[in-house]
Formats: structure tokens, sequence, C-alpha cells
């Protein structure tokens, strides 16, 4: 494999998308089931503005898609995939020795 850096840096972009606590929250929480904003508000307690500006990241990275419908915008996960990282980071959290290729 050879070193492609537009690759790598795209790579970058997306988990610099998810390294935030309140964005990792909110891809967990949207894998269980689309969210308005107000109801991710209420969770964080954060003011909508911020709130908004969180989950426009993990939409421009390709995380995330919004509908609006009315007033109120709705979320989802578009990369349920994203899930098995997570797990991958579980077990590097845990101290856990992986000799197989996880499922990530």
């Amino acid at each position: 494999m050879s070193y492609d850096q537009a690759h790598f840096t795209e790579r970058a972009r997306i988990i610099k998308a998810l390294a935030h606590p309140v964005r990792l929250f909110f891809v967990e929480e949207l894998a269980r089931h689309e969210r308005c904003v107000c109801e991710l508000t209420a969770m964080v307690g954060l003011d909508i503005s911020t709130v908004s500006k969180h989950l426009g990241v993990l939409k421009k990275a390709g995380i995330l898609v919004d509908e609006k419908r009315g007033n109120q915008v709705f979320y989802q996960l578009l990369t349920p995939c994203i899930l098995n990282f997570f797990g991958c980071i579980e077990a590097v959290i845990g101290g856990e020795t992986v000799t197989t290729n996880c499922a990530c």
C-alpha cells in the first residue's frame, strides 16, 4: 500500500468531526433513532445554536443527514457502520488485546 496523502487527509477529516464528546453522544443516540434538534438540545443541555453547529460538523463529514419538517429539523445517522469503529475504541479503552481483525 502506498501513501496517498489525499486519502489519509480525508480519513483525518472524518475522525476530527467525531472528536468531541457531544458529537460522539449524538452519533450513538442517532443510531437508536432519528431525533429533532430540540430533543438533542434537551439531552445535552446546550443552547440550540451550539447543538446545530455540532450537528452541522457531523453532517458535513457525511455521518448524518437531516430533514426539515415544518419548523423542526430531524437528524438521522447515515453511516451506522461508524458504530463498529466505536466498538474498536471500546476495546482499546478496556485494555483488550485484539488478535484478529475486529468488525471495524
